[in-house]
């Protein structure tokens, strides 16, 4: 019974192993490698509309970045 039980708890491991796939939740990020003179708000006004702040948030909580300091060659996600 023991031995039915673990073949079965394994085979359904197995097969969820094998058809998982990501949701997708997170939608499609973009990434951005930051060119000379760039700052946080010329990149969130030109990838985004509307008001440049909620972009210039997102890009921020997105990278973890702690200040808006960012300097040339830095890549960064775009949510």
């Amino acid at each position: 019974m023991f031995a039915k039980a673990a073949f079965f708890a394994g085979l359904a491991i197995i097969v969820w192993a094998v058809v998982a796939r990501p949701l997708g939740a997170h939608g499609n990020r973009t990434f951005y490698r930051v060119a000379p003179y760039d700052t946080l708000w010329t990149i969130a006004s030109t990838h985004y509309a509307g008001d440049a702040r909620d972009g210039v948030w997102r890009i921020e909580r997105a990278n973890h970045l702690s200040d808006p300091t960012i300097r040339p060659g830095e890549v960064l996600v775009l949510p």
